[in-house]
C-alpha cells in the first residue's frame, strides 16, 4: 500500500512539474526545440482576454440564491422602480436567521396602499398557538406557521386589516415554509434592491 502511494506521489509530482511547460506549449510559448507560435498566442489570447474581462465585470453583480423558498438560483441587480411580484434583496436581521444579518431574496408581494389582510384562526395540526392568513387585496399571500423546524414558537406578523404603509413592501414567496413578512412584517422600501433572475 505504502508503495501505491509513493508511486501516486511521484506521478503526480511530475505531472506537476511539467505543467507549466505544457501551458506554454498550449499557449504558443517556445518550449525546448519547438518554437513560439505567435498564431496560436494570438488566438488564445483573443479568446481568453474578452471571456476574462466579461467574467471580471459580471461576477461581481451576481448573487447565487440558496433558498428553495425562490424560483431562481442566479440573480443580479436590474435597476428601476420596484413591482409587484419582482425579486428584491435586502439583509436580514432577525434571531430566526442566526446572529449576523444575512443577504435574503424575495417577491414584493403587496405595494405601498395596497390593502393587507391577517386572518388569524387556531391551529389545526393538535398543537397549541395560532396561524394567520396573509391576503393583498383578494390575493392569498400565505399562511404562518405557529412553529419553527426546531420546534421552538414562531411569533407571527398580527396586522389586522389596513393598507401597507407608505415606504413599506410587504415580501415573500410561495414557499409554504419560507421565511418573510410573515414573520417580520413590511419591510422599508429603501432597504430593497430590484433584481432580475439569470438562472
Amino acid at each position: 500500500m505504502l508503495r501505491l502511494t509513493c508511486l501516486a506521489a511521484n506521478r503526480l509530482w511530475l505531472g506537476l512539474k511539467t505543467l507549466p511547460a505544457q501551458a506554454a506549449l498550449a499557449l504558443g510559448g517556445g518550449v525546448g526545440s519547438q518554437p513560439a507560435d505567435n498564431r496560436r498566442l494570438a488566438l488564445n489570447l483573443a479568446v481568453i482576454l474578452p471571456l476574462a474581462t466579461l467574467t471580471w465585470l459580471g461576477l461581481p453583480g451576481i448573487i447565487l440564491v440558496m433558498s428553495p423558498s425562490i424560483d431562481a438560483w442566479v440573480v443580479r441587480r436590474a435597476p428601476g422602480p420596484i413591482h409587484k411580484g419582482d425579486l428584491v434583496e435586502f439583509m436580514l436581521s432577525h434571531p430566526v436567521a442566526g446572529p449576523k444579518p444575512v443577504s435574503v431574496t424575495k417577491r414584493a408581494l403587496c405595494l405601498p396602499g395596497e390593502r393587507l389582510r391577517e386572518i388569524e384562526r387556531l391551529s389545526v395540526d393538535g398543537r397549541e398557538g395560532t396561524r394567520s392568513w396573509y391576503y393583498c387585496g383578494r390575493t392569498f399571500l400565505g399562511a404562518s406557521r405557529p412553529f419553527g423546524h426546531d420546534g421552538r414558537p414562531l411569533p407571527h406578523l398580527r396586522w389586522g386589516d389596513r393598507p401597507v404603509p407608505v415606504g413599506y413592501v410587504y415580501v415573500g414567496s410561495d414557499h409554504a415554509g419560507g421565511f418573510d413578512s410573515r414573520y417580520f412584517g413590511p419591510v422599508r422600501l429603501d432597504r430593497l434592491t430590484r433584481m432580475e433572475r439569470i438562472l
